[in-house]
């Protein structure tokens, strides 16, 4: 361990990231049109990776070969861990396997355990992988829309149980949700299970936000209310958006079931992309071994920066309305007020404020009207952000 305490001052330091090939920075002229637009957008932070994750990978760099490299006992066992202390969820290690990515994860997963023309079930607005995780393996996409109530997102079953057909075989669920913030409840999640149950249709649970849950809410990983039902469970996690790690494409699929285990890394095998990279497997299980104390400073800043946000949008702008996140460092704005197209509200927010956002269309149906902001920066830049973006609605 490095023994360095982290504080909120940590995260106020400005980084500059223009010309490390950042697709969230370097991306900005290809992607809105023009270089100096407030990059708000793509899932990354703008933080340091912590410096105890870097030392680790600078420690490996030190061996001068860097041969053909396999996962030891500590990856599964620095996971296992690390969900443990942080979400109370006991796992066996041998649950454990790899992926490059999340994304990649859900796409093997709809190859691994459906044929083409099956059905399966997204619930939109959501993040805009999945789409293609389904429609690009020739599989039929299902949209069983989310109910907006309550400032935040709710599951329709009664609409699931009406869409369910003999051809459906999936549903791929986002928990904690993106980009609306929401953290399902134990009664939600159970709910969703027993629908799913009673017609055999696998979960897919995309849970790479997990770790950046705001007080009081908890997260529930979806294996704790699935009994009797855990062989149809996939879950997958990775350390990528926690600790800003996403170059080291490295995550976690946990899947209890030995046969439908093997049936996935039988297809991660054929495909060969089981591998990884050796520094992916130091960051993770330095991450996961050592990232407690960084990860609850880092929760304190983006909560604050959440409250910032609301605070001034009531004050300055009460037309645009804040789904306030209860997890992730997204927040999902409603710009519908302001009568735009969603074209012209994407303009305007690029050419008038100088900001960019996700386009909210980007998520599917329900996003009309909406704008994703990743609040995961200094909170000088967001204040700057924010001051552009009243000029702009206000002028």
């Amino acid at each position: 361990m490095d023994g360095r305490i982290y504080t909120q001052k940590d995260f106020d330091r400005i980084i500059n990231r223009v010309g490390t090939e950042s697709i969230k920075w370097d991306g900005r002229e290809r992607v809105f049109g023009k270089a100096d637009v407030i990059p708000l957008w793509v899932a990354d932070m703008d933080f340091e990776t912590p410096e105890f994750i870097r030392k680790r990978i600078a420690l490996r760099l030190e061996h001068p070969i860097l041969g053909y490299t396999y996962r030891g006992s500590a990856f599964a066992g620095s996971f296992a861990g690390w969900v443990r202390r942080r979400l109370n969820w006991e796992i066996d290690p041998s649950w454990v396997t790899f992926m490059p990515g999340v994304v990649a994860a859900v796409s093997v997963a709809v190859l691994a355990y459906t044929l083409p023309d099956d059905e399966v079930i997204i619930q939109p607005p959501v993040y805009h992988p999945f789409y293609f995780c389904v429609e690009g393996h020739g599989r039929k996409l299902i949209l069983n829309h989310l109910i907006h109530r309550d400032g935040r997102f709710t599951f329709d079953l009664d609409l699931l149980r009406s869409q369910i057909t003999p051809r459906t075989r999936m549903l791929i669920l986002s928990s904690p949700h993106n980009p609306g913030g929401t953290v399902w409840t134990p009664e939600e999640l159970s709910g969703l299970v027993a629908v799913c149950k009673e017609h055999d249709i696998r979960i897919v649970s995309d849970e790479i936000h997990s770790d950046l849950v705001f007080t009081p809410n908890i997260h529930t990983p979806l294996l704790k209310v699935a009994e009797g039902f855990e062989h149809r469970i996939l879950v997958t996690m990775a350390p990528s958006k926690t600790f800003n790690l996403a170059a080291m494409s490295t995550s976690i699929v946990v899947i209890p079931d030995k046969g439908e285990r093997k049936k996935y890394e039988d297809l991660v095998h054929t495909l060969h992309i089981g591998m990884g990279n050796v520094f992916g497997i130091e960051a993770l299980q330095a991450a996961y071994e050592e990232g407690d104390q960084w990860l609850d400073q880092l929760l304190v800043y983006l909560k604050g920066n959440r409250e910032f946000i609301f605070d001034f949008l009531r004050s300055e702008l009460p037309e645009v309305e804040m789904m306030v996140p209860e997890a992730t460092y997204m927040t999902w704005l409603d710009f519908s007020k302001y009568g735009m197209a969603q074209k012209e509200l994407n303009q305007f927010l690029i050419e008038k404020a100088g900001l960019g956002l996700n386009n909210g269309v980007q998520f599917g149906e329900g996003g009309n009207g909406f704008m994703r902001l990743n609040f995961g920066c200094p909170r000088s830049i967001l204040e700057q952000a924010m001051k552009q973006l009243s000029v702009a609605l206000k002028g």
